[in-house]
C-alpha cells in the first residue's frame, strides 16, 4: 500500500483559500486515481473530489465546484485541494486517499491521517 501525508491544513479566516497537500511515499504513485474527502465535527466523511494520476481527469461532488481544484504533481508523487472562498462550514479534517477514480470511499485502499482546517468568521 501506498503511504499518504497531508499537509496544508490551519486556521484561516471566511474567505480566504487555502493549498493542501498529500505526498505520496514509493518511487512511483501505484494507484489509479488520488480522492480528497473531509469530516466535518459530527458529520459522515465526503466526497470532495478525485483526480486520474496517469491522465489529469477530475470529477469533483456538485456542491464544490467552483470553489475547489484538484491537481497533482508526477515529479513529486504530490497531490493537491485548493480550496477558495472559505466558508465556516467547510471546517472539517481532509484526508487524501489512493485507490479508484471514484467518489465512493470503499474504492480507496489507501489513507492518510488527515489535516485540519478551520475557517473562523
Amino acid at each position: 500500500q501506498v503511504q499518504l501525508v497531508e499537509s496544508g491544513g490551519r486556521r484561516v479566516q471566511v474567505g480566504e483559500s487555502l493549498r493542501l497537500s498529500c505526498a505520496a511515499s514509493g518511487h512511483t504513485f501505484p494507484e489509479i486515481a488520488m480522492g480528497w474527502f473531509r469530516q466535518a465535527p459530527g458529520k459522515e466523511r465526503e466526497f470532495v473530489a478525485t483526480i486520474s494520476w496517469n491522465s489529469g481527469n477530475t470529477y469533483y461532488a456538485d456542491k464544490f465546484l467552483g470553489r475547489v481544484t484538484i491537481s497533482r504533481d508526477l515529479a513529486k508523487n504530490t497531490g493537491y485541494l485548493h480550496l477558495s472562498n472559505l466558508k465556516p462550514e467547510d471546517t472539517a479534517v481532509y484526508y487524501c486517499a489512493a485507490g479508484g477514480a471514484t467518489h465512493h470511499e470503499v474504492s480507496y485502499d489507501s489513507w492518510g491521517r488527515g489535516t485540519e482546517v478551520t475557517v473562523s468568521s
